[in-house]
This record gives C-alpha cells, structure tokens and sequence, in this order.
C-alpha cells in the first residue's frame, strides 16, 4: 500500500511556471489537503506572493534551466537533496528536463518516498534539427538519454502529455510503459479564456512561443512574407521573447522581420488572452511539442488552428473541422493554409466554434488536474 501523501515539493526550474503553467494543479493539491512547497530559482516577489496566494510555500533552489553545465548541475543535484532532506515531505513532483532528472534522484536520494515526474515535452535535444550541430545534439542526446535514465527510474509514475512521448521513451528502455500516465495536456482554465467574438477583418495571424527555431518561428516569417505578397493588409502577430536554449534565435533576427514589415513582434506578454481575442487563426508551425498550452488556450477562446503534423501538434486539430494541419518546415504550405482563411473568411467563426468545443471536451484544466490527482492515491 503506498504511503498517503500529505505534503508535496513541486520543483521547478523556472519561478514563473509555477503559477502560469501549474497554478491550477497546486490549487488542486492544496484543496486536497497537501501541504505544497514550490520549489524554483529566481524567485522574485511577486512569484512568491502568487505562489503563496495559492495557499503553497515558495522555497528557494539552485537550477540551471538550460545547458550542460556538469559541475553546476552536480552541485546543483547535491543542494536539492539537502533541501528535501530539511522540508521531509511524502512526495516530490518535478516538471522540466532538469527538475525531472537531478529533482528526482535527489528525492530519492533525500528519502522522499514517493516520486512522480512530468514530461510536458522531449525538449532541444529530442526535437529533429534543422541540419546545425548534429554532432552536439547527437552527444546532448546521448548524455541526456542516460540521465532520463535514471532521473525517470527514480519515479514511480510519470506523466506524459501525449502518448507518442511516452511510447518513444518506452522502445528506447528508459521508463517501462505500465508506469506512464497520459494525462493529454496542460488545460486550460475554460472560465477565465472564454469564447472571443471571431474577427475577420482586417484578418490576424497570432503565434504566441518561445523563440526558438524548433517552434518554427522561421517558417511563421516565410509564410508571412508569401501570404502578404498577395494580401499586403493580412497582419502577422508573433508573441515571445528570446531564450537561453541552445536553439533560440537572436533578437536580430527577429527584429530583421519586423522592420521588414513581416510580422509584429509583441515581445514577452503577460496576459495572452486580449492578443487571442484581437487575432482571427492561431498558429503554431512547432516541429514537436508535448501538448502546445498555447494552442490549448486559443482554442478555448474559439479560434481556427493552422499548426504542423508533428507529435502533440496533430492533437490540437480535426482537419478541416477546427483548422488545418501542414507539413514541419514547410513555409509554402503553411502559407496556403492561412490563405484559406484569407480567401475565405467565413470558415473562421464556425471553425472556431469546433476549437471551444474541442477545448471543453479535451482540455478542461480540472479534468486533467484531476487524472494526475487520481494517479497520486489523491482523488
């Protein structure tokens, strides 16, 4: 019988995500009677007070979230343990690469004696390149896939947010599959991005990422500068700041773009929902995703999707029901599915009407938040 769980550490490596991407799961914890710490680097006041707000303890930690650093992640590892020894909770819950490897196996090395992990993504290292540093992706590869390894052994349920991650893990030996639970996404608060008004004219695409080339960024800019070579008065709206990951594009370039007049950048944005509600498709041209939690939360605010047919992307779309899936790294066929749109403005409302229904019947941030409770002994 395993222990019940009366107190929690959720580690992070990044004090935001706390409450952006899992404010809802510690809210759920906390009602269950958990005891939460959150665990994250870098947290400022007004994480902290978010995090306190939720009725969970913010505590400090040591984590790099991005690189091989092995000097810095081993005394990273060896922090966290002493931290988890002194907080004593009954179990450990750690998201992102580096929080699932070193968070875990300093759980278990701490004595915390139930573990869980989730795998929101494959990350940098699993995502096919774009023909730029094979060899270093090749041995971060290799060096990652031995520590999932062991980070992943260390656990006695690990969530997954599609069935292919776990399914690829699995074949290559790194989690036996009866221990992954497919939970199908982050969710999405259904109240708090509700059903926008659709907007068809002047027609705006929205991309809301991470600026990486590996969420097609790129692509978006080529798309948009096809598109607008036959319709100069479409808008093209990119959200997104850049970032330390390996395969992150420079501000240069991304500014190059804007003073082009391709695409409008908005930088970093708080709250996404009124650039949802100002936009007319979404889109998102990733090469792999876990579940895209911006896709989730446009589709909850009745909008069309143009995004690829790529692992956690296909999810997201009903072929011409909700929108239209394209090809990875493939600039003209996404353009030809934004013309669609453009050529034929009418498909936006009721396209969008099927991404909120799609939204409410897959992605309800309770009923997932309620899976990964259930799979705890909690619900």
């Amino acid at each position: 019988m395993a222990e019940p769980i009366r107190s929690l550490a959720l580690i992070s490596s990044s004090a935001p995500s706390l409450t952006n991407f899992r404010g809802p799961l510690i809210a759920a914890l906390v009602r269950a009677g958990v005891k939460v710490w959150a665990l994250a680097p870098d947290l400022d006041a007004d994480e902290r007070a978010k995090v306190m707000a939720l009725g969970a303890e913010p505590v400090d930690i040591s984590l790099d979230r991005a690189g091989m650093r092995p000097f810095r992640d081993l005394a990273d590892y060896h922090r966290l343990t002493r931290v988890l020894r002194r907080l004593r909770p009954d179990a450990s819950f750690a998201y992102f690469i580096k929080p699932v490897i070193y968070g875990s196996l300093a759980a278990r090395r701490a004595g915390v004696p139930r573990r869980f992990a989730l795998m929101a993504g494959m990350g940098f290292v699993f995502t096919a390149g774009d023909g730029g540093g094979g060899l270093k992706r090749a041995l971060l590869r290799r060096g990652v896939t031995q520590l999932y390894r062991r980070g992943l052994g260390a656990c006695e349920t690990v969530f997954f947010n599609n069935k292919d991650d776990l399914a690829q893990l699995a074949e290559a030996g790194l989690i036996d599959p009866a221990r992954g639970v497919v939970t199908g996404g982050t969710g999405v608060d259904l109240t708090r991005f509700a059903a926008a008004p659709p907007v068809t004219g002047p027609l705006r695409f929205l991309m809301i990422a991470r600026l990486l080339r590996e969420k097609g960024v790129a692509e978006f800019a080529a798309a948009a500068r096809i598109v607008k070579a036959k319709h100069p008065e479409v808008e093209f709206h990119l959200a997104g700041e850049v970032d330390v990951n390996p395969g992150a594009l420079s501000r240069d370039e991304v500014q190059a773009w804007q003073a082009e007049g391709l695409l409008i950048w908005h930088g970093q944005v708080a709250d996404v929902r009124p650039l949802i509600a100002e936009s007319s498709v979404y889109v998102l041209p990733s090469w792999r995703e876990g579940k895209p939690r911006s896709t989730q939360e446009a589709m909850a605010m009745a909008r069309p999707v143009v995004t690829t047919d790529a692992v956690g992307c296909r999810d997201t779309v009903e072929e011409g029901v909700n929108g239209y899936k394209v090809p990875v790294r493939d600039p003209p066929a996404l353009a030809g599915a934004m013309l669609r749109f453009v050529e034929s403005p009418e498909r936006i409302a009721p396209m969008g009407q099927a991404s909120r229904a799609m939204a409410e019947a897959m992605f309800d941030v309770d009923r997932i938040n309620a899976r990964i409770l259930g799979a705890m002994g909690l619900g």
